[in-house]
């Protein structure tokens, strides 16, 4: 939409107003940015503020970029189309963070925040200051009391172990080892073999299993079955 002034068209959605959602954009991404820096995650400051500035200015070019082309009848301006893209768009950066380390998937949280600082940014633009600062603090609510409270209470996780065994070659071995999982009440998360083995060579195989009961039990269980020449627990993440 565009307004005359002094016979010049000018276009609209240049003033203070869409400066300061702009601005409020990049303060609230940056401050998500900040908290993640600190905590030396895969994405900081940078990432986050540029993710969140980006939204923003596409969100105000969806609502404001377009005035000189609409004419009553032929165009018509759909805001949201421009804003929804940056959903799909950030979900390709998301996917460039996960990654599967020893069994157990990581970078999920580090998507989602950037996934939800895109969308910060795009309300801040859209002149919806309160629900911005409020998905901004319901994040560091996440982050520093949920969390916290969350590993208090052990008894509800679920951990993730990873187990490498060497074994020897017999038939219904990897299906006695998955059995004894479940008996233990965990489930496997993953398996992946590391060596076939030979004549006189032991195989080797990496098992992630996921439960709430102690992993001692379940290295004992592995330790237990014939054929099995070593388990070696490899550690455990929270889910």
């Amino acid at each position: 939409m565009t307004q005359v002034v002094a016979g010049v068209l000018e276009p609209r959605g240049q003033g203070w107003v869409q400066a300061g959602e702009f601005g409020l954009a990049f303060l609230l991404s940056a401050a998500i940015g900040l908290e993640r820096e600190i905590r030396q995650k895969a994405a900081g400051l940078r990432t986050y503020t540029t993710v969140g500035v980006g939204s923003a200015l596409f969100t105000l070019v969806s609502k404001y970029g377009f005035g000189d082309v609409l004419s009553a009848g032929t165009i018509e301006l759909d805001p949201s189309r421009v804003t929804a893209q940056i959903v799909s768009g950030v979900g390709f950066i998301g996917a460039g963070v996960i990654f599967v380390h020893r069994g157990s998937v990581q970078g999920l949280t580090t998507a989602a925040t950037i996934w939800l600082t895109a969308a910060v940014g795009a309300a801040a633009a859209a002149g919806l200051p309160l629900l911005s600062i409020l998905a901004t603090a319901a994040y560091f609510v996440a982050a520093y009391l949920v969390r916290p409270l969350v590993h208090r209470l052990p008894q509800m996780r679920s951990v993730a172990s990873t187990f490498r065994i060497a074994y020897e070659q017999r038939p219904g071995l990897l299906r006695e080892l998955m059995e004894q999982c479940e008996r233990a009440g965990f489930s496997v998360a993953g398996l992946q073999m590391l060596r076939a083995g030979g004549t006189g060579d032991p195989a080797e195989v990496l098992i992630s299993a996921v439960g709430r009961a102690d992993p001692a039990v379940l290295t004992a269980r592995f330790a237990d079955v014939a054929g099995v020449v070593a388990v070696m627990p490899g550690g455990n993440e929270d889910e």
